[in-house]
């Protein structure tokens, strides 16, 4: 199948919704001439300008770095860095919003936590801003439900991160009027429970609607995406059997498989085998980065701010910022033998009067040892190779690497534990075994603790960590606190569940918005 193709669309001209920036001056979208190559009744009539139109809301996720961020380098900070799985990196002083996050000391006032609040509600704005329009389309109903199942589809998974990092947020369903611009309704906070709601109903929707695999361009969202979502939604919210059916779902149709090499997950292009490479026989949502050669659709400052750093040890052409380094806690979180720690962590081997070769990545590549290197280890998963991948003529801020944000393997432990949570244990030794016997390792008893130890080395440095923890505590209180002492001593309160909401957000509602308790 074709991949998506990155159209560079810019969206018809409306309010960005909701205190990212400010309503004053702002028309009516419906008033103001399309920008682009696409107008409004083509949109209407139309079903590739539709498409087109859909294909826009994609382009959201190639922001970031130090701007308003949806999956790059500001969230990486927020879910790796801020959880037991990574350390800031860099120098000790480098960037403080950041270290504040590592000891788990944010303010409401930090950069961070605002450029990643702005990102998600940028998202939103174009996936309402969308529906606006493909409501009143008049072209044949499968392909318009489609449509609309896909954008639901991303306005979920907008809602979802947001509401696991900050809880009850404000609630758009549509583009705000100008006489609603200023409606406290759209500037207060809608209930955990109420933003859940509004996923599940976007999410049911895409899963009746939209096509599996292999019927619609790669890169764009399927129906199984839909069901792994939502089973990974129900696990949060504590519907075990939900969770279970959908990933049954998922599991049972047969349209995935783990990728044999667990260290190809993650590369660009496949092995002679055909084995991993980008959307791979695991990946069931991926954002698409290596899709032109200008690079322009690469994710801003998502590889390189993980890349190894020289810092002040000059003598090599480093590959990065050097932030997001796996912690000494996830290092010995792996049994002997797993061969996910080498396909997650680069090790930067000690200076030895008899090393002189330093650490050789898969390309050949080679970082000198550590007298020569900033921070002893960095994460192999954000990795791009300059050789034997796609570059981009130097411009190391856009390498095209593709992000897996839903993989077979998550699907299978979210399976793992619902099952053990319903009693249902020989589903669950099913799951593990197949995970586990990837990673070189022999079967355990399907216990939440085994499941839950297999979640942290098999998602490592998948910007889920921190949400799991969460999420565990709520289950066998004392978890996070447990697992954050022994990540170099840090102190857990149940008030750090949540981040604080932006400071400067509540200033744009003119106090509407309340803070979360603790800050």
């Amino acid at each position: 199948m074709k991949k998506i193709v990155n159209k560079k669309i810019i969206m018809i001209t409306s309010c960005i919704a909701l205190l990212s920036m400010s309503f004053e001056g702002c028309k009516n979208y419906l008033d103001v001439n399309p920008q682009g190559q696409i107008t409004q009744a083509q949109i209407a009539t139309d079903p590739v300008a539709a498409q087109n139109l859909v294909t826009g809301i994609y382009n959201v996720f190639y922001i970031g770095g130090f701007a308003p961020d949806i999956d790059s380098f500001q969230f990486v900070i927020m879910t790796d860095i801020a959880s037991d799985d990574g350390d800031k990196g860099s120098t000790p002083t480098d960037y403080g919003d950041a270290l504040q996050i590592d000891n788990l000391q944010t303010p409401a006032t930090n950069g961070v936590v605002n450029n990643v609040w702005n990102g998600y509600y940028q998202g939103i704005a174009r996936t309402n801003q969308a529906l606006g329009q493909l409501q009143t389309a008049t072209f044949d109903a499968t392909t318009k439900n489609k449509l609309i199942g896909e954008t639901r589809f991303l306005r979920a998974y907008f809602y979802f991160n947001l509401v696991r990092l900050f809880g009850g947020v404000p609630k758009l369903d549509h583009v705000p009027s100008v006489s609603e611009a200023n409606s406290p309704q759209l500037q207060t906070r809608a209930s955990a429970a109420d933003i859940y709601a509004f996923i599940v109903s976007d999410l049911d929707f895409a899963v009746t609607n939209l096509p599996d695999k292999g019927a619609t361009d790669v890169g764009r969202a399927t129906k199984s995406a839909a069901q792994a979502l939502e089973a990974k939604v129900y696990l949060y919210m504590k519907n075990y059997q939900k969770a279970y059916d959908l990933s049954q779902v998922v599991i049972t149709g047969g349209k995935y498989s783990l990728v044999k090499d667990y260290s190809l997950i993650w590369r660009e292009k496949p092995s002679a085998a055909g084995d991993g490479g980008n959307n791979n026989s695991e990946s069931i949502f991926e954002i698409q980065a290596g899709i032109n050669k200008d690079c322009s659709a690469g994710i801003n400052l998502y590889t390189v701010s993980q890349g190894p750093r020289a810092g002040n040890k000059y003598g090599w052409s480093d590959l990065g910022f050097g932030f997001n380094n796996p912690s000494a806690s996830l290092q010995k979180e792996y049994e002997v033998g797993d061969v996910r720690k080498n396909g997650t962590i680069i090790f930067i081997n000690p200076t030895t009067p008899t090393n002189s070769k330093g650490t050789v990545l898969f390309d050949g590549f080679r970082i000198p040892s550590q007298d020569s290197v900033q921070n002893s280890t960095y994460s192999y998963k954000a990795y791009h190779s300059r050789t034997a991948e796609s570059n981009c003529g130097g411009n190391t801020d856009r390498l095209p690497k593709q992000v897996r944000i839903l993989r077979y393997a998550d699907v299978l432990l979210i399976n793992a534990e619902a099952a053990v949570q319903l009693g249902n244990t020989g589903a669950a030794t099913t799951d593990l075994h197949l995970v586990r016997a990837r990673a070189g390792l022999p079967d355990v008893a399907p216990t939440l603790t085994a499941i839950w130890h297999e979640r942290r080395v098999e998602l490592a440095l998948e910007h889920d960590r921190f949400f799991d923890l969460v999420r565990q505590d709520a289950v066998q209180p004392g978890r996070a606190a447990a697992a954050f002492a022994a990540d170099g001593g840090k102190t857990w309160s149940a008030t750090r569940a949540l981040f604080p909401i932006p400071q400067a957000q509540i200033d744009l509602s003119g106090g509407k918005l309340t803070q979360n308790p603790g800050y």
